[in-house]
């Protein structure tokens, strides 16, 4: 199902002219996911995301954490789950007005509010309790910076995969679930 973004008017990186939305397309084992990036409201999480995409790092990487009814996160780990080389963390941009609703995207990150790199997770269910609260401890939340515009019926595709432990790693799915490209459109 099609439908235009909720924020911008939607550019591509062929139309100089309104560069607040950007469009990613994530081709995956599963079907195609498109993005629509919120440079409006996350100028310097789109910049990353985007240098990631040029850069080739999403390529070939996994959804490497599934969460039925949560999320489902990747960007950060090869086919073999091997970590790979990220650039320095950024800014968190989550007091942005953007809410982690079901289908919109968002960065991950460790405990430090200011650790988010290149892994990001897309939101199956709406996760209020993620959402910028206060610039202090838990309060943080976690930036989102885009939506899903075409292919939420691949995202629960994926949400539905088998998972288990892997190493240190929990509800990684069984049979991966691969990014196979990530581009700029």
């Amino acid at each position: 199902m099609c439908r235009p973004p909720r924020w911008s008017s939607r550019a591509s990186k062929s139309s100089p002219k309104n560069r607040d939305t950007q469009v990613i397309k994530l081709t995956t084992n599963h079907g195609v996911i498109t993005l629509d990036l919120n440079a409006e409201k996350a100028p310097k999480t789109v910049a990353n995301f985007l240098a990631y995409v040029e850069a080739g790092h999403y390529n070939n990487t996994v959804f490497h954490r599934v969460i039925k009814n949560f999320m489902i996160q990747g960007g950060g780990f090869d086919t073999g789950m091997n970590q790979k080389k990220t650039n320095p963390t950024i800014e968190n941009e989550a007091a942005n007005g953007l809410k982690n609703k079901r289908g919109t995207v968002a960065m991950a990150r460790t405990g430090d509010p200011h650790s988010a790199t290149a892994q990001f997770f897309i939101n199956t269910v709406d996760n209020d309790f993620l959402d910028f609260k206060s610039p202090s401890g838990q309060g943080w939340g976690y930036c989102v910076f885009g939506e899903v515009s075409e292919g939420m019926d691949v995202v629960d595709k994926i949400r539905a995969v088998r998972t288990a432990n892997k190493g240190f790693h929990q509800d990684v799915p069984v049979e991966d679930v691969i990014i196979e490209k990530a581009e700029i459109v």
